[in-house]
């Protein structure tokens, strides 16, 4: 017996965890799985970034809470992972979004920097993800884990000088698709979108420096994304439209990495 398909994509009584949730991709998402019927919680590191969010999903019918920690933070992951737990009851969907990126020639790049971007692109991406699948994934044998990469993780670039962030980005694609593999047998896909340039505080500093114009001209469709570009493939993920997804990535991209590199 088929299922309806509006039925398919509907997330009413499910929760949903969002990190890096205050804004950007993170609360485009939140805004998807929101409309579609999850309660959220978002996290971020700036209280009145979230409280700022929250308001905005409310303000649109949305069940949303928040607590602030610095993903980075073993201990804080650990907090978060509590918290959401304690106030949602279980966690249906994870969204790892938090990320960070930091420019430098690659022969000058700062260890620190290096560290920085790494422990909170992809470490915190495996320690949420241990966090949620033990405590409330796998005991209950479902669960919907989406990360974010980034189009900066299939590639190399030629002109943009972010050593740590591509690499960090590389490895949530295959930390997507290690996963997936481990975690199949326990009913949890997992699964990853990989923007193309959006508009956003993390990209404005490139987007300044080679024009909005010149970064369009660069995509098949001759446009960079915007506020609602992530939300379908977001909601594919998150539901049961996806159920036989998993261990994928999906460029979101207007079709650049298709033609950089041969997709």
């Amino acid at each position: 017996m088929s299922t309806p398909v509006q039925k398919l994509f509907d997330l009413s009584g499910q929760t949903a965890l969002v990190t890096g949730g205050s804004r950007g991709l993170g609360l485009q998402i939140a805004e998807a799985l929101g409309e579609a019927g999850a309660k959220i919680f978002l996290t971020s590191r700036k209280a009145a970034d979230l409280e700022e969010a929250a308001a905005h999903l409310q303000a649109r019918g949305i069940d949303a809470r928040w607590v602030a920690a610095d993903m980075s933070q073993p201990a804080e992951v650990e907090r978060v992972a509590s918290e959401a737990l304690q106030r949602l009851g279980d966690i249906d969907i994870l969204v790892n979004n938090a990320g960070a990126t930091w420019g430098a020639p690659a022969e000058d790049y700062p260890l620190e920097a290096w560290d920085k971007v790494m422990n909170l692109n992809i470490r915190s991406i495996f320690l949420m993800s241990q966090q949620v699948g033990k405590r409330s994934m796998i005991p209950r044998k479902r669960g919907r884990i989406i990360n974010i990469a980034s189009i900066a993780g299939l590639s190399g670039s030629g002109d943009v000088e972010f050593i740590a962030y591509g690499t960090s980005k590389g490895a949530v694609v295959n930390f997507t698709r290690t996963l997936a593999g481990e975690w199949g047998e326990h009913g949890i896909t997992v699964n990853a979108l990989a923007p193309g340039f959006f508009p956003s505080k993390m990209t404005k500093g490139t987007i300044e420096r080679f024009g909005a114009d010149r970064m369009a001209q660069a995509a098949p469709l001759r446009r960079i994304g915007d506020d609602d570009d992530l939300k379908g493939a977001a909601l594919l993920f998150a539901s049961a439209a996806g159920k036989h997804i998993t261990g994928q990535i999906l460029a979101v991209d207007g079709g650049v990495s298709a033609v950089h590199h041969g997709g």
